[in-house]
């Protein structure tokens, strides 16, 4: 049977014979094997991997020493990558460098997997970032990683051994993304830890300021940063950090507050000096009167500085008298020294309200007192509302006239019709509230209240101008000229003789004598008859003239009355 197979060897024989010359190892293209130096010609070691030919691998993959020489020598056990097992030549195909950088795979998965650091070196800039050397892999350190605050200048760091942090491995890629910025940071809030456990709450230290921006300054107590707000740099008002400090500059310090949870410190500068808010209330009690100096100006006021940090705010509607609905900009200005009045204090909420036209004399009292009830101002016309007209007065203040005090007999619509904004008008000063600032005026009481008294009685004759024909009567106006009266005399009161009442016999402008039959005072009405004053006439000349036994007639008596009447004229 031997000798049979040995003369006529099967597939399945020369497998068994392939796998006792291979020593029952598993040979894979694409896997690292163990190999032996059995030869070095010129730059190449020769190696069998127990393959039917040996392979070739380049002696700088192994490495040199100092001088220059390979420190590989024949005989040497190494590890090699197999890449395939034969190439056209008949030989296996191994690389050095490949199995280093697969032996280095495998050490770096195992370092991922434990979450620790690696040590390696930068040896090259790409785009984006850098490239680490791991010991035989390769990885990218993004820019962003490189420190903990950007970096200008990398030199001093390329080709130092450092340890990095594995971010990201992705072995069928070969991608492999690593981070030295995140060492840092671990080392950083180690040490941060420590230093915040050596610091008390209210403990002084001095430190240098490291950065500035608009809400403070960050200050470096020795390895560890803490922050000074800008409201606790001084007691006064800082409007920018830059006002009290620079980079660079050493100070003194109060830790005011430590977070555990996110280590965070607070520092403060204000709680070194004395609280300029302790005995505000004594300092400037309500009504009296202080000079200070515009720090800032708001929609709602502005803050008038008493003190150093001390601030008060005079709002808006205390700061003039007459100017109403002003942006405070446009009656002061920052810098700008001003007198105020306080008007509260509340020291538990740090607030002191002032006043700026308390400080100046109030124009209303002013006025009353240059002006009292009863006398004669004049001013231009302001404005003309619904209810009445607004009349410029001293001091930038204005008086009302109602419409029902422009004139006694003319409606107050028509009144204010004869008035247009820019004209100039006397009044008297009917009434002044200097609490409610409102000053009452009126025109026709100038003239006087021809109402008033017994200027028109019943029964009493009057010389009357017509002013209006209309079909049921006419319109008459009467009295003194700066204080006229109107009154209507009815169709069925123009005469006695029924004929002779037609409105028509009148003409506007006519003068004519009539009788007030009527004087109703709380209406202000007057009511007026031409067919009364007939009558009264006819019974006055009758009365005089003739009786009922004189056997004259009414005309002779009538005619007797109008001679008498002629000649007196």
């Amino acid at each position: 049977m031997a000798d049979d197979m040995s003369f006529n060897p099967t597939r399945d024989d020369f497998e068994a014979l392939l796998n006792d010359s291979m020593g029952g190892r598993d040979f894979a293209e694409g896997t690292v094997v163990k190999g032996i130096v059995v030869g070095i010609e010129k730059d190449f070691a020769i190696i069998d991997v127990g393959l039917k030919t040996e392979g070739r691998v380049q002696l700088k993959e192994f490495g040199v020493d100092e001088n220059g020489k390979a420190i590989i020598k024949v005989g040497d056990n190494v590890e090699v990558f197999l890449e395939r097992l034969e190439n056209a030549l008949g030989e296996a195909v191994i690389s050095r460098e490949k199995a280093k950088r697969e032996e280095a795979w495998t050490r770096l998965e195992g370092v991922y997997a434990r979450n620790e650091p690696v040590m390696g070196a930068i040896v090259g800039r790409v785009k984006g970032g850098f490239t680490v050397d791991l010991g035989g892999a390769s990885a990218f350190l993004p820019g962003s990683q490189v420190d903990i605050r950007p970096v200008r200048d990398v030199g001093p760091l390329m080709g130092k051994e450092q340890p990095f942090a594995i971010l990201k491995m992705d072995r069928p890629r070969g991608n492999i993304v690593v981070s030295r910025r995140a060492i840092l940071e671990e080392a950083r809030a180690e040490q941060r830890t420590e230093l915040v456990s050596q610091l008390q709450e209210g403990e002084i230290r001095e430190g240098v300021v490291k950065n500035i921006t608009d809400y403070g300054a960050f200050v470096d107590l020795g390895g560890i940063d803490g922050l000074l707000h800008v409201t606790d740099m001084s007691w006064k008002r800082v409007n920018h950090p830059s006002q009290v400090l620079a980079v660079g500059d050493t100070v003194k310090v109060q830790i005011v507050k430590i977070n555990p949870d996110t280590q965070r410190i607070s520092l403060g500068m204000k709680q070194l000096q004395s609280d300029p808010w302790d005995g505000v209330e004594a300092k400037y009690p309500v009504g009296a009167k202080f000079t200070g100096r515009i720090t800032n100006i708001t929609d709602y006021g502005a803050f008038v500085e008493l003190e150093a940090g001390v601030e008060g705010l005079v709002h808006v509607s205390e700061m003039s008298w007459t100017k109403k609905n002003v942006h405070p900009g446009k009656i002061v200005s920052t810098s700008q020294e001003v007198d105020v009045v306080v008007l509260d204090v509340d020291p538990s909420k740090r607030r002191v309200s002032l006043g700026l036209k308390q400080a100046l004399a109030n124009p209303w009292e002013a006025f009353l007192e240059a002006h009292p009830v009863g006398s004669s101002v004049e001013g231009e016309v302001k404005n003309a509302t619904e209810f009445g007209l607004f009349v410029g007065l001293d001091n930038d203040i204005d008086g009302m006239v109602h419409l029902s005090d422009i004139d006694w007999s003319v409606p107050g619509e028509e009144a204010m019709a004869r008035y247009k904004k820019g004209d100039l008008v006397k009044a008297k000063v009917l009434d002044v509230d200097v609490e409610k600032e409102r000053i009452s005026l009126g025109i026709k009481q100038l003239a006087g209240d021809p109402m008033s008294g017994d200027t028109y009685r019943k029964n009493q004759t009057v010389t009357v101008t017509v002013t209006e024909v209309t079909t049921g009567g006419i319109e008459v106006r009467f009295g003194e000229d700066d204080a006229p009266m109107s009154a209507f005399i009815r169709k069925s009161d123009l005469s006695r003789d029924r004929q002779e009442q037609r409105p028509e016999r009148f003409a506007v402008g006519d003068r004519i004598d009539a009788q007030i039959t009527n004087v109703d005072k709380a209406a202000r009405r007057v009511s007026m008859s031409i067919k009364s004053l007939e009558m009264a006439e006819e019974k006055e000349a009758i009365e005089q003239f003739g009786s009922s036994d004189s056997g004259a007639s009414l005309g002779d008596i009538l005619g007797a009355a109008l001679r008498e009447r002629a000649s007196k004229e």
